[in-house]
């Protein structure tokens, strides 16, 4: 592991000799990519050097240990020792998990997509309350929101709402969230009071470049139709709608969000996009099933991961079987603890494997 190390201190050094280098400049797409592996590697890099200087502090503590007479120097030299020892022990840790490797995907953006599942009229209004949930979140880390297709219900809810958040590491965030996700609660509609429990499915699918899939047009058939719903002026008097079938798949997208015929097709590519190289990937990945069910978000719909219950006002995740009760401030789009105790949970299991093999 340590060569290793020495290996990227070093390429570490040459990329800053490189971006320093004003030739390199000039070419935008060489500076660009010089730049994100020199991002990638500065936690790595900074982590190893502080676990450098305390090895130093270990060294040199028991060096002067055996010099030192004063007993009140010798205390204070053992427990400058005794931190430095704990903390070589946490970095260690931090390196293995930074040396794991990466999801190419995690920069990407994604494309959310939400369906309403059991529980008719209260699923869609769930899916609502997700689709806000997801965009204050996105709200909080500066990310951009963008509404691809909505298909609303008579009462506010969604029955399917589809948009893309762009930002730095949107998926590395959101691609825990793939799944059933189940509430519990007393809908407005119900008259007698009783908890009924609904779903929702949420899809989380990396934005995928033409160079990340092959899309022939050929294969792609366009149909356009007069937008519905609520949208302004020219929303509903022109065939500015477009629906998408990809004919080998049979996949269906509409999108209607925009005025422009032409960016509503162009949204509807990018969906379609990206739910090909997630179709890729689940074919690449279904060879490491086994691999696949021991890390966390999976992506597998099939199972239920998350349950809101809105009368205890606590949200559990059963994956790593956390509950926590802020569920206000959860709907609010505050899903930074769940977040970080799943990508905790998979850093965990990776480790577990890696230690095993």
């Amino acid at each position: 592991m340590f060569d290793r190390l020495d290996d990227i201190l070093i390429r570490y050094e040459e990329l800053m000799l490189e971006l320093n280098n004003p030739s390199v400049a000039e070419d935008q797409n060489q500076f660009r990519k010089l730049m994100k592996e020199h991002a990638d590697l500065t936690p790595l890099v900074e982590t190893y050097k502080k676990y450098k200087d305390a090895k130093q502090t270990v060294a040199d503590s028991l060096a002067m240990l055996e010099e030192e007479s004063d007993e009140e120097m010798r205390e204070m030299l053992k427990e400058e020792l005794s931190e430095a020892k704990k903390s070589i022990e946490q970095l260690e840790n931090e390196i293995k998990i930074l040396l794991l490797p990466k999801d190419p995907n995690d920069d990407k953006n994604v494309i959310v997509e939400i369906r309403a599942g059991a529980g008719g009229d209260e699923a869609a209004l769930f899916s609502a309350e997700l689709c806000r949930m997801y965009t204050r979140f996105a709200e909080r880390n500066r990310w951009k929101v963008e509404m691809i297709s909505v298909n609303e219900s008579g009462i506010g809810g969604m029955k399917e709402v589809v948009f893309m958040i762009s930002g730095q590491g949107a998926f590395s965030k959101l691609k825990y969230e793939s799944g059933v996700h189940r509430v519990q609660r007393v809908p407005a509609t119900e008259s007698g009071g009783r908890i009924h429990t609904s779903t929702s499915t949420v899809a989380i699918m990396p934005e995928a470049e033409e160079v990340d899939v092959h899309l022939d047009l050929n294969d792609c058939k366009f149909d356009v139709f007069r937008a519905s719903g609520n949208g302004g002026q020219c929303v509903n008097t022109t065939d500015s709608a477009v629906r998408l079938t990809h004919l080998p798949t049979g996949i269906v997208i509409s999108c209607q969000d925009e005025k422009s015929q032409l960016k509503n097709k162009e949204k509807a590519l990018k969906v379609l996009r990206a739910k090909l190289y997630e179709l890729e990937c689940e074919k690449k990945q279904s060879a490491e099933a086994e691999e696949r069910r021991s890390q966390i978000g999976t992506g597998d719909r099939s199972e239920k991961i998350r349950t809101y219950n809105f009368p205890q006002g606590r949200v559990t995740d059963h994956r790593i079987k956390l509950t926590l009760y802020k569920i206000d401030s959860i709907m609010d789009g505050d899903i930074y603890e769940l977040i970080d105790s799943l990508i905790a949970a998979d850093q965990a299991a990776k480790l577990a494997k890696l230690n095993e093999e």
